[in-house]
Order: C-alpha cells, then sequence, then structure tokens
C-alpha cells in the first residue's frame, strides 16, 4: 500500500490535536442525533454483522449499533480511550484511515461524516480494500451542503459542538472519489430533516416527509462495495421453470436453454395444470438423460410459491428464474450468467423495454403498467430498474439464502416470486442490475396474468414495500 505523504500526516496532526482537547461526551442535541442516525445504520446492517468504524471518537454511535463484533479506530487517543470505557467488550484502535493496519474483514465499514475531515479521502477509501471482502458494504453518511448555514447557527447556540475544518464533499465528489478508490456506488438515500428529538415531530418529518423531500434533508446514506474483483471459476447454475399449463413449451425450454458455466442444472416446477404439463415434463425428462432435469410439483399455488420451491432444491451456485412460456428466450440466459460470474452485479434483473419487441409480445395497457411500476421501483429500490416484472431473475444461491433468512422482514405478501427477491436484494444492499432481452410473442397457451386483479395487487405490494424500504 502507498504511504502517506508529509501533508497528510501534517493534516492529521492537527486533527488529532483538535480531538485531544475537545470533551470525550456529547451534548443533548448530538446525542439525539446519534440515535437517529444509528436507527438507519440499524436498518442497514444486521444484528450479528461484523462492523468497523472509521473515526469512531468516544465510541457513541457503535454503542448504538446491533451488530456482533465491533471495531473502531479514531485520530485520538483521548477520545479511543472513552470509547473503550463506553463498550468494553469492542475492540478500538489510535489509528488514521489514511494509514489503517487491522487484521481480519469485515462485513460492514462505517463512515459517519469523517470522510469530511480525511487528509486524504482517496487514500482512506483505497486503504479499506484489505478489510473487506466481497460482499462487504461501506456505509457513509455525509452532510448536505444546503445545511452548512443552519449548522453554523447551532454551533453559535451551543447547539454544536465546534468542528475542525470540514471539506464539504458534494454528490459528486463522493461518487467520484469512491470510483477512483475503486469501489462501486449501490445506491444513495438523503434522510433526517429534523436531526434532534422534538416532541415526535421528528419522527413524523424523518419517516413520512424526509422520503418525499430529498433536498431538505441534512445527511445521506450511501452504500458501496468493492468494485475490484477478481476473476472467479465457473460455478455451476440451477435453472428453476415454474410451469402451469405449458405442456407445449417443456421440450423446447430443455431443447433451448444452453449449458452454463461448470454446468446447469433444469428445475421444473409443475402447479395445477389443466393439460398434460406434468406428464410432459416427466416424458421431456425421460427422453434427454443427458441433461441434469428434475421434476417437482409445488405444493401451493402461484408462482411465488413455485419459485421458492424450485431454489430449496437448487444445488448450483446461480439460481435463475425462465419462464416456461419462452416469452424471454432461453438462449439470452448466459447474458444473466455472464453478470454474476464478472462481478458486475450480484442481482440480474431481466428488462424487456429497451428492445423493440413482437407485435402481439404485450398489449399497451400492460407496457404502460411496466413503465409506471419500473419508475416507481427505481425510487423504492434506490437503483435504476426498468422492468420489474420481468420473469427472469438471477442471484447467487448464496445470497438468496439471505433473503430467504430475512424473508420475516417483509411477510408472505408476493404471490409472483419476483418481489420477494428484488425487495430482499434492495434490502441487503446488493447491486442490481438491468439484462435488455428480446421479448417474444408466446407461441403456446395463454398467459395467467389477470391484468386488473394483478395490477391492483401489484400496487398494495408497492404501498407495502415503501413502508418498509422507504418511510422507515
Amino acid at each position: 500500500m502507498a504511504t502517506v505523504s508529509d501533508i497528510t500526516r501534517q493534516h492529521l496532526a492537527k486533527i488529532a490535536a483538535f480531538y485531544e482537547t475537545a470533551p470525550a461526551g456529547l451534548n443533548r442535541a448530538a446525542r439525539s442525533y446519534r440515535g437517529l442516525l444509528a436507527h438507519h445504520y440499524n436498518l442497514i446492517i444486521p444484528a450479528g454483522a461484523s462492523v468497523l468504524e472509521i473515526g469512531c471518537g468516544a465510541g457513541e454511535l457503535l454503542a448504538r449499533l446491533h451488530a456482533g463484533r465491533k471495531v473502531g479506530i479514531d485520530l485520538s487517543a483521548r477520545q479511543i480511550s472513552a470509547a473503550r470505557a463506553r463498550l468494553p467488550d469492542a475492540e478500538f484502535h489510535v489509528q488514521a484511515g489514511e494509514e489503517l493496519s487491522l487484521e481480519g474483514r469485515f462485513d460492514f465499514i462505517i463512515i459517519s461524516e469523517t470522510l469530511n475531515q480525511a487528509a486524504d479521502a482517496q487514500q482512506m477509501l483505497h486503504r479499506l480494500h484489505a478489510v473487506a471482502h466481497a460482499d462487504t458494504r461501506l456505509v457513509i453518511n455525509s452532510f448536505s451542503s444546503l445545511w452548512r448555514p443552519p449548522l453554523a447557527l447551532a454551533r453559535a447556540l451551543g447547539l454544536r459542538a465546534r468542528q475542525p475544518q470540514s471539506s464539504w464533499l458534494s454528490p459528486h465528489d463522493l461518487r467520484n472519489l469512491l470510483r477512483l478508490a475503486d469501489w462501486d456506488l449501490i445506491n444513495r438515500q438523503p434522510r433526517l430533516i429534523l436531526p434532534v428529538a422534538c416532541l415526535g415531530l421528528d419522527r413524523l418529518l424523518n419517516r413520512w416527509a424526509a422520503p418525499l423531500l430529498p433536498f431538505l434533508c441534512l445527511t445521506s446514506f450511501c452504500v458501496a462495495r468493492p468494485a475490484c474483483r477478481d476473476a472467479a471459476p465457473a460455478r455451476t447454475v440451477s435453472v428453476v421453470i415454474p410451469a402451469r399449463n405449458e405442456a407445449g413449451n417443456i421440450e423446447a425450454a430443455v431443447l433451448r436453454t444452453p449449458e452454463l458455466g461448470a454446468g446447469t442444472e433444469l428445475i421444473f416446477v409443475e402447479g395445477n395444470s389443466k393439460d398434460d404439463t406434468w406428464a410432459e415434463i416427466q416424458r421431456v425428462a425421460a427422453r434427454y438423460p443427458e441433461r441434469k432435469i428434475k421434476c417437482l410439483q409445488q405444493p401451493g399455488r402461484g408462482k411465488g410459491d413455485a419459485v421458492r420451491v424450485g431454489f430449496a432444491a437448487a444445488t448450483g451456485d446461480i439460481l435463475m428464474i425462465l419462464d416456461a412460456d419462452l416469452t424471454m428466450p432461453p438462449e439470452e440466459l448466459p447474458k444473466f450468467y455472464a453478470v454474476l460470474a464478472s462481478g458486475q452485479a450480484e442481482f440480474a434483473n431481466g428488462s424487456r423495454l429497451v428492445y423493440p419487441m413482437d407485435e402481439k409480445a404485450m398489449q399497451f395497457l400492460n407496457l404502460c403498467a411496466n413503465k409506471a411500476f419500473g419508475m416507481i421501483f427505481t425510487w423504492l429500490l434506490g437503483q435504476p430498474v426498468k422492468d420489474t416484472l420481468c420473469g427472469t431473475k438471477v442471484l447467487s444461491r448464496a445470497h438468496y439464502e439471505r433473503i430467504a433468512a430475512n424473508h420475516a422482514y417483509f411477510g408472505d405478501f408476493d404471490p409472483f416470486g419476483d418481489f420477494d427477491l428484488l425487495f430482499g436484494a434492495a434490502r441487503l444492499n446488493l447491486r442490481i442490475a438491468d439484462v435488455p432481452i428480446r421479448y417474444k410473442e408466446r407461441t403456446y397457451g395463454s398467459t395467467n396474468i389477470q391484468r386488473w386483479k394483478h395490477g391492483w395487487l401489484l400496487l398494495r405490494m408497492v404501498l407495502f414495500a415503501a413502508r418498509k424500504l422507504k418511510f422507515v
């Protein structure tokens, strides 16, 4: 790793000297603000995760987190001494982020407002790779420049402690620094209109108004992942194919699905068909013994139940959903595999709304609804998602297991199976990538989608998810 320059050391010495004489405790307003920050950090960081805080001060924020292993570093020996007294079970070191030198790797690295005081923010961010693994998430919260006058007034009134000179990084500055330091920004969520407790008004404004008025928010939470990925070995794949009344498409699904990665298994999950879909699945599996085919019947109803049954039986490293109507051509699946195998994203979502589609592939009202839901979900998830209703979604089995373990947060609200995965991926801060596909006209049978009934259900799901992801 590169060593720090003399200029960087001089600046670090100034910051350290400032905090050596600063009070180790917080005033009432600052404690209230730390509590509000901790609420949002606890929504991002699951209980039991390992956490490293850069610039932890006296440990006020770490003390409020529900994490498992807690480690903090700070320039000031005095602040670290106070942190050790506050959290005797945690681990603290007197270090600068620019000179970070720790053993082990962490699930989450947090930088709460410290980046604005960094002597060399780019070098600090580079150093963090030494304590990060492939699934580490870096979470940074920093002030909006629009709040400089109110914060200056709060300092003048004694509501805010004196601070060393800060950089006031803009969202563009932060995005650029992350890119230069090989971090991939996943999402940015502005939060907190009222940064102190005030007779319940803070809960009203921060939960319900902040998501709708992001320009008024004091701070933004940015989540990033390591962008540097080593070349990964070939991975095995499970393609789950829910099938209801799709007898005419079963053999084509086998013949047209290519072998992917280190090997591909096809998992047909039949459910409540009125034609001979189940018999056809069994016939095709017997006819093509060279393909690894599993034949299952779902115990419940709906595509969501079929997907969960298929994923539970899957053995592949990468899990894929392929609708049995084959309107998403199976020949496109290598694109999805490449996205995950290369590390470009951790969740690949098919998008039918990029290329021209077959004339009868999608009715006009369905197209309008798809575009509208895409815009709504982009706002909900904090990542661009153009087509939420495309049935093809791909993720690793390890990430699916984490989503399934957190299933209780959203509950059983999704009969389609697509939104469980999208919301779960957003909850885990997985990088989501749209994969454009050529959407084709169905050649056998009729759609199982009921436009008005399912449209109303989707709208209810959006409102439910908004309360769980945005208005929190």
